[in-house]
């Protein structure tokens, strides 16, 4: 018998700081039919609140330095704020979301990073996804919406990248299901160009992914999204898509990526 499919879809910060696009984003997502799972960022607005606070927002290569005082607001922004502004605009559409972070259901297992050159604080890296108690939420057409949080099992929330934790929950839920991933942001997909919005690259395979990075083309943040994209594929999902979410409401295709 064939797998049922299922789609996660993981939204970036430049769509949750934006009402708007939020808004209509989570209408086009409310509308996929079957199976579903939404897993979000936040960063940016975690920085505006951490700076309204008083508490500097220290960054090193892009990554967050997370100590006591910067988890606390992370979690405060992630697994409440955002995650129930979310929940709720999608139980307006008729949409049965249940907001979660990695310690609801023992979801996402994480240990603290380990320190090699720099110390991330309670940053978290993922051990385990418990993907039978996700899908008892699916069998029972509840949309889980994952905010980026995760937890050791020893008491501890860890903040864990959002990009990472939409991977493996598609790499271990791919045991299941037929496993969809788009990443969506603020952009059409990969650019051969960043100065020009429209040079969307379509297919990009591994081959041509190492030869990328080598020219520079993607660089900075793109480089970890990507890693997680071909990671997913090489560990059992089906189609890896980055794009902007005319991909959800539209079906346009964004890039698409592929092994060979």
């Amino acid at each position: 018998m064939p797998k049922k499919s299922l789609k996660i879809i993981k939204i970036g910060g430049n769509i949750i700081n934006d009402d708007v696009l939020l808004h209509n984003f989570i209408k086009d997502f409310a509308q996929i039919d079957g199976a579903k799972i939404l897993v979000h960022g936040g960063g940016k607005r975690a920085t505006e609140i951490s700076e309204s606070m008083g508490v500097d927002a220290k960054m090193i290569e892009g990554r967050r330095v997370t100590d006591e005082s910067t988890l606390e607001i992370v979690t405060m922004v992630y697994a409440g704020l955002l995650n129930k502004k979310i929940v709720a605009q999608l139980q307006e559409l008729n949409c049965l979301a249940l907001g979660l972070s990695g310690a609801d259901v023992n979801s996402i297992q994480a240990h603290k990073r380990i320190v090699e050159t720099i110390d991330y604080g309670f940053v978290g890296d993922i051990d385990a996804v418990n993907s039978e108690a996700i899908n008892v939420f699916l069998a029972h057409e509840m949309t889980p919406v994952f905010c980026a949080i995760s937890h050791d099992k020893k008491g501890q929330l860890l903040n864990t990248n959002a990009d990472t934790i939409a991977a493996e929950v598609a790499i271990a839920m791919s045991g299941i299901y037929e496993v969809e991933l788009n990443f969506v942001f603020e952009l059409k997909g990969v650019l051969s160009s960043f100065t020009d919005k429209n040079s969307v690259i379509p297919f990009i395979n591994f081959e041509q992914y190492e030869q990328l990075m080598q020219d520079g083309v993607i660089a900075d943040g793109m480089l970890p999204k990507m890693h997680n994209c071909f990671n997913a594929l090489k560990r059992g999902v089906s189609s890896v898509k980055i794009g902007d979410q005319s991909m959800i409401a539209n079906g346009t295709m964004g890039t698409k990526l592929r092994l060979i």
